[in-house]
């Protein structure tokens, strides 16, 4: 029974079913923006699409020595018939699918086949009598010598080299240098203003000058200050060159003149007692 509003009606009966028929699975792939839940039935994958390759080789040598050292076969007593079989069991599947490849492993599989012939054939002895060569003797030499060179490579490749197992850092170093000035407190200012007036005693100069110091002239000067007195104290005669601050120089060349006079008999030096002060007077000649 229709309802009285036609969108409801729309709603309920929809013309066109617009859910998908699977919600809870999860889809594998999209085609074309397309859900796909399933494999399709009529997928065509081409029979070289997808190849794995268990094994890689460098060549000829590189799968004979393999086949050896897998089954644990000693070098220099290979057994050819079963290495051969295996050899050539393998060039077949190369053969497949990559016959340009194939071409190398042919010529090693034609050597193999000669020398398990020649080994077939009746042993003959040589006229000397010496051992014939081993038909294998040539194979075994370019195999030990090939792994010899291939494990030294893999050691080589075992090395640590730059780009693959690191890197070298390369860096330029932009530094701009500012000088900076040391900091002085007045203490450092008192030690260096002490080394340079150090320095400066050390080289100070004296000058030594001549003084010209008469001793006649002291002479009479004594002469004079005794003339107004009759005896002085001899201590006396010399303070007042003391306490106006004379060198010694000037005291000496004082007290020679006194002696210079005492010499001539122009005056007497007396002494009451032992111990006693000691007096200066004119002489008595002198006064007669």
């Amino acid at each position: 029974m229709p309802s009285a509003d036609p969108g409801l009606d729309a709603l309920m009966a929809p013309a066109v079913d617009s859910t998908p028929d699977v919600i809870d699975h999860i889809a594998l792939a999209r085609l074309y923006g397309e859900p796909l839940f399933a494999i399709p039935q009529d997928l065509y994958i081409p029979p070289d699409a997808l190849e794995v390759f268990l094994e890689a080789f460098e060549g000829p040598l590189d799968l004979l020595l393999y086949l050896i050292r897998k089954q644990n076969f000693n070098v220099l007593d290979i057994p050819m018939a079963d290495v051969t079989a295996q050899y050539l069991a393998y060039v077949e599947q190369v053969r497949r699918t990559n016959l340009e490849l194939a071409g190398e492993y042919l010529l090693m599989a034609a050597l193999l086949i000669e020398i398990k012939s020649r080994m077939l054939l009746p042993v003959r002895q040589s006229d000397t009598g010496e051992e014939p060569d081993d038909p294998r003797a040539e194979l075994v030499r370019r195999l030990l010598e090939y792994e010899r060179i291939k494990l030294a490579a893999q050691e080589l490749d075992a090395m640590p080299r730059v780009g693959r197992d690191f890197m070298v850092g390369h860096a330029q170093a932009d530094l701009t240098v500012e000088a900076q000035l040391p900091e002085v407190s007045a203490a450092d200012l008192r030690e260096a203003w002490a080394a340079i007036m150090q320095r400066a005693r050390l080289n100070a100069s004296h000058r030594i000058t001549r003084e010209q110091l008469s001793v006649r002239d002291h002479m009479s000067h004594i002469l004079r200050r005794l003339s107004d007195v009759r005896y002085m104290e001899f201590t006396e005669l010399f303070l007042e060159r003391v306490q106006t601050g004379e060198p010694a120089a000037v005291i000496v060349v004082h007290f020679l003149a006194l002696l210079e006079l005492c010499r001539e008999s122009l005056l007497d030096i007396t002494q009451a007692a032992p111990y006693a002060p000691l007096y200066i007077r004119l002489s008595y000649t002198r006064s007669a």
